[in-house]
C-alpha cells in the first residue's frame, strides 16, 4: 500500500495550521506557548483520511523565521506541499524561503492554498494570484493549482480535498526493500512506556522487536512497540508518520536528528562529499572553508565547506564540494541537505550527497572530480564499479557494495555485479560460500606485481624451485585471512601466471637450468646418498668430498631438498629419495604380516643406527604414516 506525507509551507500567520485544522478537524498546535501567541513554533502532526479512502500523513511546520530549523527538520519526509499563502498579505519572505528550501530538496508535488479570502475584495484577490503566479514562475510549483480557501467560511475546501486526493494518486510509492530510515523529529518520554521517538519513515519496514541502532552516536536498542496514525501496530512502512517507542536507550540518550536504521546498515562520519548549488537569489557566495549552518534530516550541523575545483561559489552557480563538520551524521548517498550562512541566517542553497563516508580530499584533483561526476550521473552500475576498483584490497561482499553504493537494493546489486562480471569488469571470488568482488584493474594489478617479485627472486635464487608461499602472499596483500589468498593464488595459477608447489611458487614457466658444474655437483651428490643409503652423509661430510666452490655446493644442495630429491628427516638428517621411498616399503612390508613393528626391528631391517631408525620412525608419525602405540608403530589407514 502507498503511503503519503502531506507538508506545509508559508509565511508565519498565513493559516496552515487553521486550515489543516478545517481540513482535518485536528490541530496540530499542542504547546502551551504555542495556543497563546497563536503561532507555530515547533512541528505538529496529524492525519488526512481523503475521500477515496486513503490515509495521509500531515507535517505542518512553523512559519516564523526563528524557527525555520523546525522547518526544516520536518520537511525531508514531505511527498506533497501545501504551500499556504494569506490573501490579504500576499507572497511573503517566509513564503519564499519555504519554497526555495522545499525545490532545494527535489520535492516534486504540490497546491497552493489562498486562504483568509473572506477577508478580501475579489479585485484584491484576482492581483493576489497573479503575484503568486510570477513569484512561484520556474519552480516545481509552476503549474500548481492555486485553491482559494476561507477556513472560517469553508469555501473552496471541497475543491482543494478534491485536488490533494487526486495529486496522492499520482505519487510513487516508496522503496520498501531497502533497509529501514527514520530520521528522528521528536523524542519523549511517556510514563509506564520510557522513551519514545517520532519522525517520517522514509524507506524499508520497521517491526516490532526489531533490533535497531541510533546514529550518529551509534547506540544499539530495540523496537517496544509502534504507532501510526494514533494506532497501534505491528509494523510500518515507508512514507508514513510513525511514533516507536525503543527499549535499552533514556530519553536523554536521544535527540532530534539522530536516525534509527539497522545495525550495521549506515556509516557515521565527519564528512561528506556533494554536488552544491547556492540560489540564484542569494545575497551574496561562498568562500572556500566558509563556516555553514547545513541541515540534512532533521539534523542540524555546524560546518565547513571545502570547495574542490574552485575558490569561490557564486549565487546561481554549481560545484563539487566537501562538508567538513563538527559533530558526526549518518547519511546516505541521494540525500538532500541546505545550507545556510551562520550569520545572518538565510538559506542560501543545498544539494545532494554523493558520498557519505569519504577520505579527506585534496583540492584541484582531477581524479576526485571525475569520481564525483559518475556519483553525480547515479548510473548504478557505474557507481558499484568505483566502489569495487577503489575498495578492492578490502575484498567486499555484495552487502558491503550495495551499502557503500548508495544503500541500493542487495538484490539489484547482485544483478549489477552479474553483469560486470559478464562483461569481465570485475571477478568474483567464493570464500566460505560467500562471494567478494574484485576489479579486473586490482587483479591484473596483483599479477604484475607478483611477476615482478617472483622474477626478482628467481634471479636471486636460481637453484631454488620457487618463493615459500606465505612470503609471497605477505609481499602482495599483506595480512589478509588464508582463503581468500588461497583463492586469489589458485586463480593465478589458472592464469598460468604462477605455479603453486605445495608450500612453494613459482613463475608459471620457470624452470631450474643447471651449468655443467652444478650438474656435476648435484649427481655426485646423489650419488653418495644412495650408496649410503640407510646411513646417510652429513652435509659437512658432503661439502669436504666434493671440491667445487662452497657456495655452489649449497645452493645445489638445497634445491635437492626443495625438489624433494633429498628428504630431510630433522635438522641434521637426510636421506636420498630412493632410500626414504624404500624405507617406507620395508616398514609396509613387514607390518602387513606382523601388524605391529618396533623400533630395533626397523633398524635391523635396514641395518643401521638406533638413531636413523628412531629419526625415520618420528618423521612417519608426522607424515600420518605410523601411530606409535606404547613402544610400538602400526600402519596408518589410507
Amino acid at each position: 500500500m502507498k503511503h503519503i506525507i502531506i507538508g506545509t509551507a508559508g509565511h508565519i500567520d498565513h493559516g496552515k495550521t487553521t486550515l489543516i485544522k478545517a481540513l482535518t478537524g485536528k490541530d496540530t498546535d499542542r504547546l502551551k506557548e504555542e495556543k497563546n501567541r497563536g503561532i507555530s513554533i515547533e512541528l505538529g502532526f496529524t492525519y488526512f483520511d481523503l475521500p477515496s479512502g486513503k490515509r495521509a500523513g500531515i507535517v505542518d511546520v512553523p512559519g516564523h523565521e526563528r524557527f525555520i530549523k523546525n522547518m526544516l527538520a520536518g520537511a525531508g519526509g514531505i511527498d506533497l506541499v501545501l504551500l499556504v499563502v494569506a490573501a490579504d498579505e500576499g507572497v511573503m519572505p517566509q513564503t519564499v524561503e519555504h519554497l526555495n528550501i522545499l525545490s532545494l530538496l527535489r520535492i516534486k508535488k504540490g497546491i497552493i492554498a489562498l486562504t483568509k479570502i473572506d477577508l478580501v475584495e475579489e479585485e484584491w484577490l484576482e492581483m493576489v494570484i497573479e503575484q503568486i503566479k510570477d513569484d512561484v514562475k520556474d519552480s516545481f510549483l509552476e503549474k500548481a493549482k492555486i485553491f482559494p480557501v476561507s477556513s472560517t467560511t469553508k469555501d473552496g475546501l471541497t475543491d482543494l480535498i478534491k485536488e490533494i486526493d487526486k495529486q496522492t494518486e499520482e505519487i510513487e510509492g516508496k522503496d520498501l526493500n531497502k533497509p529501514f530510515r527514520l530520521p528522528i523529529d521528536r523524542v519523549f518520554s511517556i510514563s509506564g512506556f520510557g522513551t519514545i521517538i517520532t519522525g517520517t519513515l522514509i524507506s524499508g519496514i520497521i517491526n516490532d522487536g526489531d533490533k535497531i541502532m541510533i546514529y550518529p552516536d551509534e547506540k544499539e536498542a530495540r523496537i517496544r512497540s509502534i504507532q501510526v496514525h494514533d494506532m497501534k501496530t505491528n509494523l510500518a512502512e515507508a512514507g508514513q508518520r510513525v511514533a516507536v517507542n525503543i527499549a535499552g536507550v533514556k530519553v536523554d540518550d536521544i535527540k532530534r536528528g539522530d536516525v534509527i536504521a539497522l545495525p550495521d546498515s549506515m556509516e557515521s562520519s565527519l564528512m561528506f562529499d556533494a554536488k552544491l548549488e547556492l540560489l540564484k537569489t542569494s545575497e551574496r557566495g561562498i568562500n572556500n572553508r566558509d563556516r555553514l549552518r547545513i541541515y540534512h534530516g532533521s539534523a542540524e550541523i555546524f560546518g565547513r565547506v571545502v570547495l574542490l575545483d574552485r575558490d569561490e561559489l557564486r549565487p546561481g552557480e554549481e560545484a563539487f564540494v566537501q562538508m567538513r563538520l563538527e559533530e558526526e551524521i549518518a547519511c546516505q548517498k541521494d540525500d538532500y541537505f541546505i545550507i545556510r550562512f551562520f550569520s545572518p541566517m538565510i538559506t542560501i542553497g543545498g544539494g545532494v550527497i554523493l558520498e557519505p563516508s569519504p577520505p579527506k580530499r585534496k583540492r584541484f584533483k582531477d581524479e576526485v572530480i571525475e569520481e564525483l561526476t559518475i556519483k553525480d550521473r547515479g548510473d548504478p552500475a557505474k557507481i558499484v564499479e568505483q566502489y569495487i576498483l577503489k575498495a578492492s584490497s578490502t575484498y567486499p561482499d555484495v552487502k558491503t557494495i550495495a551499502k557503500q553504493s548508495g544503500n541500493i537494493n542487495v538484490e539489484r546489486c547482485e544483478g549489477i555485479l552479474k553483469n560486470l562480471e559478464e562483461n569481465m569488469i570485475i571477478k568474483s571470488f567464493k570464500i566460505s560460500g560467500e562471494p567478494i568482488y574484485l576489479h579486473m584493474d586490482y587483479i591484473n594489478m596483483l599479477k604484475e606485481k607478483t611477476g615482478d617479485i617472483l622474477i626478482k627472486y628467481h634471479e636471486d635464487n636460481p637453484l631454488k624451485a620457487g618463493m615459500p608461499k606465505e612470503e609471497l602472499k605477505t609481499k602482495i596483500i599483506g595480512n589478509i585471512g588464508q582463503k581468500i589468498s588461497d583463492s586469489l593464488f589458485d586463480y593465478l595459477q589458472e592464469e598460468k601466471t604462477i605455479k603453486l608447489l605445495g608450500k612453494i611458487v613459482s613463475l608459471w614457466d620457470f624452470k631450474i637450468t643447471l651449468t655443467k658444474e652444478q650438474e656435476e655437483i648435484k649427481n655426485s651428490i646423489i650419488k653418495e646418498y644412495n650408496s649410503m643409503k640407510y646411513n646417510p652423509p652429513r652435509y659437512d661430510e658432503i661439502k669436504t668430498k666434493l671440491k667445487y666452490p662452497e657456495k655452489t655446493i649449497i645452493q645445489v644442495y638445497d634445491m635437492l631438498i626443495d625438489g624433494e630429491e633429498l628428504i630431510r628427516i630433522d635438522q641434521d638428517i637426510v636421506f636420498s629419495k630412493s632410500a626414504y621411498e624404500d624405507s617406507i616399503e620395508v616398514l609396509r612390508s613387514y607390518c602387513e604380516i606382523n601388524k605391529s613393528i618396533q623400533l630395533g626391528e626397523f633398524r635391523d631391517l635396514l641395518e643401521t643406527s638406533r638413531k636413523y631408525a628412531i629419526a625415520l620412525l618420528d618423521y612417519f608419525d608426522q607424515q600420518k604414516i605410523t601411530k606409535r602405540i606404547e613402544d610400538k608403530r602400526v600402519l596408518m589407514k589410507k
